[in-house]
């Protein structure tokens, strides 16, 4: 999402944000009573979608944690040109962007720091070492299959990271006979991209690889000021386009040995070149690597095995001008052994142990380059009746911290036939990054690990066409790591305390599919001092989405609206980024079989906003895409 500070007295050319923000919040609140009549209409069964909440395969109405699946004919159809602009107004999510696609992307999932949420793709732990942020801007949206969000704390079964959620990209799979796809588009601000893959499946195997490259000019990302303000990029007068290039490979692939065994592999690699606002820094080369593998073994009737490995490489040399300033590489090695019991009916016992290492290779030298984690996790689900219950524990043996244990308990029970009501309580934790322990004259080895507690309440409807949930938490999240004057180093002196709200609809009215969401975020600063109160920074209070769609035969109209409350940008709470609206619209045609025509306008209305301070957004914006994809 984004969002951008205004000068006094300057007009959006766009209605005030005052009336827009409750309208769509009243329109996704009052979207309940439109899913229970159109359920009266219904047709077929929503399709139950498997997701990985539990480690192990769940439909979303058996998962006791709260679960958003995007799957691929979604990601098709909101014609999102990156990762942020499809997940933007999501329940839950906060986007913050420096700039424009390509740029500095963060995440705050339900008010939690931008490194509280682990990030897995095809299974595989991903995100640097040594800031501790994964880079959501270089993730290729032509290359995801299906987006798996899981909201609420997952230390219990993931380790680190996992304190306001879990993220789980899956690449493109492939199924049917062998076919070629194809996609070229072009758009706004020098904008065009394209893309050719091949893939397909059988009852013996299936392969998949796909090629892609999007380039653009950019906008000017960054507004900063330089001395004596320090604002921004601290650079003045660079009014320049700052652009972005990308190429992205994929290859995946998999083979059924006899009846009991599966063996799948999967290799991502993203690189790019990257332009900014910057006197130190302004240009940047930039390689994501992400390879894994998988071996299943269904070893008897009530016994399942698997075992899995894999390695995420984050690298990025930077320049300024042609000048070499520096750079960082870092490694993130893992590999896990799962085993899942069914003890019964409705009772499954997963057992497991989990391996990590990270390593850092840079001109900066660190006193550590290379410390490791071991985990062993075992987890519980039991249905009994109407109810269901889970239970986890983890613990966690890290070289530099030393044990830390997490543990959570969910319950979930239905009743008066489409109704179900869950409650869960769960601790997490992140560990502190190479930066925070290592950094010369600035890491301090002594950290502990920043962790949390969370109590959620739960209640869902479930028609044949219809869904609606309504989720409420609260966090605590104790030892955060922030500068300590005292002792001129990073230490764990802060506290936060996070409360909110989150509704979800699904419905269709007349044709109409549509898709809304609302979220009510209080990201309230607990540290004693003048910061007392105060809200966290870059997290907006209120956010709305809703997702309009509708087919008329081969031609298909939709529209995406999404709206963000004020917020502010620092924790003095003085700087201030003001609240927006946006509008999309898009169009689809298949003028032949397997061709597909896509056009869309972003930002409808040319509102003036940004979602980090003193950095820039694109105004109205606009693509069109050509398709070739036959049925697989």
């Amino acid at each position: 999402m984004s969002f951008r500070v205004l000068p006094a007295g300057r007009s959006t050319g766009f209605p005030r944000l005052s009336r827009l923000l409750p309208l769509g919040l009243a329109i996704a609140a009052a979207l309940p009573g439109a899913a229970l009549a159109a359920d009266a209409d219904a047709g077929d069964e929503l399709d139950e979608v498997v997701v990985t909440a539990t480690r192990t395969a769940v439909t979303t109405d058996a998962a006791l944690a709260p679960v958003e699946v995007i799957d691929r004919d979604e990601i098709l159809r909101a014609q999102a040109t990156s990762l942020a602009d499809l997940l933007r107004g999501r329940a839950g999510i906060n986007i913050s962007n420096q700039g424009g696609e390509g740029k500095l992307t963060t995440m705050f999932v339900r008010g939690s720091e931008s490194d509280h949420v682990l990030v897995l793709i095809d299974g595989v732990r991903v995100g640097s070492a040594t800031s501790g942020l994964v880079s959501f801007q270089d993730l290729p949206v032509a290359l995801i299959d299906r987006i798996e969000i899981v909201r609420g704390p997952r230390s219990s079964l993931y380790g680190s990271e996992a304190i306001g959620g879990v993220i789980q990209i899956f690449t493109r799979r492939d199924r049917g006979d062998a076919t070629f796809r194809f996609h070229a588009g072009a758009g706004s601000h020098g904008r065009r991209e394209g893309g050719i893959g091949v893939g397909g499946g059988s009852e013996r195997g299936w392969f998949g690889l796909d090629a892609g490259f999007k380039q653009t000019d950019g906008i000017d990302a960054c507004r900063g000021a330089g001395f004596p303000v320090f604002a921004g990029c601290f650079v003045d007068g660079q009014t320049d386009r700052d652009g972005y290039t990308q190429h992205a490979f994929s290859l995946r692939g998999g083979v059924n040995i006899g009846e009991s065994v599966t063996l799948q592999g999967h290799a991502l690699r993203v690189s790019g070149e990257n332009e900014y606002d910057g006197s130190f820094v302004d240009n940047s080369d930039i390689v994501q690597q992400v390879v894994g593998a998988q071996l299943k073994w269904q070893a008897g009737e009530r016994v399942a095995v698997q075992f899995a490995a894999g390695s995420n490489k984050d690298e990025s040399d930077n320049f300024l001008g042609t000048t070499p300033t520096g750079g960082f590489a870092t490694r993130r090695d893992s590999a896990s052994a799962q085993s899942d019991i069914t003890l019964a009916e409705r009772q499954m016992l997963t057992v497991g142990l989990d391996w990590l290492r990270d390593r850092v290779d840079s001109d900066t030298a660190y006193d550590d380059t290379r410390p490791g984690n071991r985990a062993v996790f075992a987890q519980y689900q039991g249905g009994f009746g109407a109810q269901d219950l889970q239970l986890a524990l983890r613990r966690d043996d890290n070289d530099q911290f030393g044990g830390k244990t997490t543990g959570s308990v969910a319950w979930g029970m239905g009743f008066a036939e489409h109704w179900r009501v869950t409650a869960s309580y769960g601790t997490a934790f992140k560990a502190p990054t190479f930066n925070e322990l290592y950094f010369p004259f600035f890491g301090n080895p002594a950290l502990r690990p920043e962790s949390s507690k969370t109590v959620e309440l739960g209640l869902a409807w479930r028609g044949e066409r219809s869904r609606v949930a309504l989720n409420a938490f609260e966090t605590r999240v104790d030892d955060l790591i922030a500068y300590d004057g005292s002792i001129f180093l990073p230490n764990n002196i802060e506290k936060t305390r996070l409360r909110g709200a989150e509704l979800q609809v699904e419905t269709a009215v007349f044709g109409w599919n549509i898709v809304g969401a609302a979220s009510w975020l209080d990201p309230e600063n607990r540290v004693r001092g003048a910061n007392e109160g105060n809200d966290l920074p870059r997290r907006a209070r209120e956010t709305a989405r809703i997702d309009v769609d509708r087919a008329f035969g081969d031609f298909s109209l939709g529209l995406t609206g999404v709206a963000e409350g004020k917020r502010y940008d620092n924790v003095a709470n003085t700087r201030r980024v003001d609240g927006f609206a946006t509008l999309d619209l898009r169009a689809e045609y298949r003028f032949a079989r397997h061709w597909t025509l896509q056009a869309r306008v972003a930002n409808l209305f040319d509102e003036r906003y940004e979602t980090s301070s003193f950095y820039n957004q694109p105004g109205r914006t606009w693509s069109l895409m050509l398709r070739f994809q036959p049925a697989g």
